[in-house]
């Protein structure tokens, strides 16, 4: 068996990871000639380890004045008697650049030694901007190195033993006169994909994952159901699922099942049968229109669905099928309570890997279809996004890895199980990890959601802007007080929304986002780690901004109208790369070369990363007009009527921009509002100067308000566009 490192790589032998192995990937991209070399992070044994990288040249280390390093570091630099040093400080870089010049003589390596600093876990670069700007200007050729320390960001299902304690990924180097921050970061995030998407542990099986998970955390993590106060063991929930596993291998021969239940017991165990029984579980959109539901049907060529008969009764209006084709968990699972009973014990006395031999769960692994989501069809039909056991396993890693919970934690699961966060993030992370899941089937019943939370001292939750406001009226803060982390996503977080959360619960939401395409985490943000007295803290958090990159993501912004490559830190299209990243859209190799290319995804999203790796989102490609040549964003717009009507603390949407053709100007912008009154015209009049004295150009203003009775939102709490498109035309 080998480990892939990248396009442009060899193949390693596993055999060759000893647990003090230090691994590097890409010699052939050191120049031959002198550089600068600055490595995202540094220890005392990667020092070591560079030092015999380059022990042919001569090799000068450079410090910032200032910083603070170990003692093993700082000793051997000291005894090393090559070394220089810079003050960020400093006005003159480019003066402190050519002084640093000589050291580059003769081919000659001058190599950054990081300083200590406080950061999150799993954070690739440990440099302060402070001294990486100083770095890119002294106008010398430049060699970042990512180190990946899979330690760090390893699930606890993965042996240790087997891990190397770092990967070094030497990066594209950058030339002197193009030398900058963003370039840096740019280069740097690509080497540290290449770096994390080489761990075999990628390479393996969703349903060993959580057969391992389920298994190391039986007795100690158990689900608690919301909707009848129940609770379940994760060794009980185990037992149940391959059993059930066992009726739906024998119930189709088809490779992916429907699921139709909301979030519960038995969606976790349905999804858990699904992946057990060899298949693809496929979670429909109940809260979508009949046609929407059909296309998926269609798409995914299910001829089984898993659901249960109250649920059945409930969603009415969702397009059946004949009831031979359903199965009914409810009523299977008692007549498999002997099977259940033997699984029990089975579970309990066999090794995983004899027990994922029997159920044969290592036949689909690595690149096969693990799981099939549908997008929200909020701009046309739904798309049929094919995740990976790649994905799903790279995703949890990444996720679990920068929330580093500890033990005995709680999340809670009220997401739909059709959403790509409620999939990911509240199904298979809290089984691989051992973190307790209390489920609910609706995000919308907030003073139900804070009694459980409360209840079973929930420590994480995930929500929506528009879900998020519900919790600002009937709710006691008390019944929050367990919250350690709030994370918002699917939409904008207003920052009035998250001033007042946090005046009253005492705990400030934390924008995220993603994608289904990205399975579907790309970035958070996260509470500050606590700082310390004499060490420089890095922080993980900035307002306004949908957080850092998650571990082994890279990043590329390009122009939206020539898409030709831009510095990260100017608007434009973002591109991710990364093992989270999917393989291509379900029967559609069409729309999948539009968006992927060269394992670059196209988000469709504008957006930019400022200086200290923040990514800021201005909205989607499809939700900007352009009106005399300039990009107006929806999404900024619409928060700056929120913020001059007073709406951000509305548990519903009142308003929504939506752009329509003009022959004048090429497009206009309206206003969708649940709150005109009858003089339209006078309101939109008073709305411009009040737009205007925000500051909001006169170009973005709404050109006409139009009366609606409700802002349409799909059930993952994002703009329903098709249908504000609708009411744009019919008003």
């Amino acid at each position: 068996m080998s480990v892939e490192r990248g396009h442009e790589s060899r193949r390693i032998p596993i055999s060759a990871m000893s647990s003090a192995a230090i691994h590097i990937l890409h010699k052939e991209r050191i120049p031959a000639t002198g550089v600068l070399v600055i490595p995202g992070r540094l220890n005392f044994e990667q020092l070591l380890q560079l030092e015999r990288l380059f022990t042919e040249r001569k090799i000068t280390w450079l410090i910032e004045e200032n910083s603070l390093h170990d003692p093993a570091v700082r000793g051997h630099l000291e005894k090393s008697g090559s070394g220089a040093m810079f003050s960020a400080a400093d006005t003159a870089p480019a003066s402190a650049g050519t002084q640093l010049q000589p050291y580059l003589a003769n081919d000659g390596i001058l190599i950054y030694v990081p300083g200590r600093v406080v950061v999150s876990n799993a954070t690739f670069c440990h440099i302060p901007t402070s001294h990486l700007r100083p770095l890119c200007a002294f106008g010398l050729p430049i060699l970042p190195i990512a180190i990946d320390c899979p330690r760090e960001s390893s699930l606890s299902v993965e042996p240790l033993s087997g891990l190397p304690t770092a990967v070094m990924a030497i990066g594209k180097s950058i030339d002197g006169p193009v030398a900058s921050v963003p370039a840096y970061q740019q280069s740097l995030w690509e080497a540290a994909e290449e770096a994390f998407s080489s761990r075999p542990f990628f390479k393996g099986s969703l349903a060993m994952a959580l057969l391992a998970g389920l298994k190391k955390h039986g007795t100690k993590n158990r689900i608690f159901d919301g909707a009848d106060d129940s609770e379940l063991p994760y060794d009980k929930v185990l037992a149940v699922a391959i059993a059930f596993s066992k009726v739906i291998r024998m119930e189709t021969d088809q490779t992916r099942v429907a699921i139709v239940l909301p979030p519960g017991k038995a969606g976790l165990i349905a999804n858990l049968a699904v992946l057990f029984a060899g298949k693809t579980p496929v979670n429909l959109n109940f809260t979508a229109g009949p046609e929407a539901v059909r296309s998926c049907i269609r798409q995914a060529g299910v001829d089984r669905f898993i659901t249960a008969d109250p649920f059945v009764r409930k969603i009415s209006g969702f397009p059946w099928p004949p009831n031979r084709d359903l199965i009914l968990i409810e009523r299977v699972l008692p007549t498999l309570k002997k099977k259940i009973i033997t699984w029990s014990v089975l579970t309990k006395l066999l090794p995983t890997v004899v027990l994922g031999a029997m159920l044969r769960l290592n036949k689909r692994r690595d690149g096969d279809e693990a799981t099939l989501l549908f997008t929200s069809g909020s701009s046309g039909e739904p798309k049929g996004v094919v995740l990976s056991h790649r994905n799903m396993l790279a995703n949890v890693t990444q996720f679990g890895s920068r929330l580093d919970l500890p033990m005995g934690s709680a999340i809670l699961g009220c997401l739909p199980l059709f959403h790509s966060f409620g999939s990911t993030v509240t199904l298979w992370f809290p089984c691989i990890e051992g973190v307790n899941l209390v489920t609910y089937p609706s995000p919308l019943e907030t003073k139900r959601l804070a009694e459980l939370v409360a209840l079973h001292q929930v420590n994480v939750m995930l929500s929506t802007p528009t879900f998020l406001r519900g919790y600002l009226k009937r709710i006691d803060p008390s019944q929050l007080s367990s919250l350690r982390l709030v994370v918002t996503g699917a939409e904008k977080l207003p920052q009035s929304l998250a001033d007042t959360f946090e005046e009253k619960f005492g705990i400030r939401p934390q924008e995220g986002y993603g994608l289904t395409e990205t399975s579907p985490v790309a970035n958070v943000n996260l509470p500050d780690p606590a700082a310390a007295t004499d060490i420089q803290t890095l922080f993980s958090s900035r307002h306004g901004s949908v957080g850092q990159m998650l571990p082994g993501l890279a990043i590329r912004i390009t122009d939206p109208a020539t898409e030709r490559t831009v510095p990260i830190d100017q608007q434009g299209i973002i591109w991710f790369k990364g093992p989270n990243v999917f393989p291509g859209y379900l029967g559609d190799p069409k729309k999948t070369t539009v968006v992927l290319k060269d394992g670059w995804f196209r988000t469709g999203d504008v957006g930019h990363v400022d200086a200290d790796g923040f990514l800021y989102i201005e909205g989607r490609i499809s939700r900007f007009s352009k009106i005399g040549g300039e990009m107006v964003p929806h999404e900024t717009l619409e928060a700056a009527v929120n913020k001059v009507l007073g709406l951000d603390s509305e548990a519903e949407r009142k308003i929504a921009i939506i752009g329509v053709p003009d022959e004048q100007k090429g497009e206009a912008i309206l206003l969708l509002s649940t709150i005109a009154g009858a003089a339209l015209e006078q309101e939109c009049l008073d709305l411009r100067y009040r737009l205007l004295d925000l500051g909001i150009p006169s170009l973005w203003c709404p050109k006409q308000i139009i009366p609606v009775p409700e802002i349409p939102v799909l059930a993952s709490g994002k703009l329903d566009i098709k249908s504000c498109e609708t009411l744009a035309r019919r008003g």
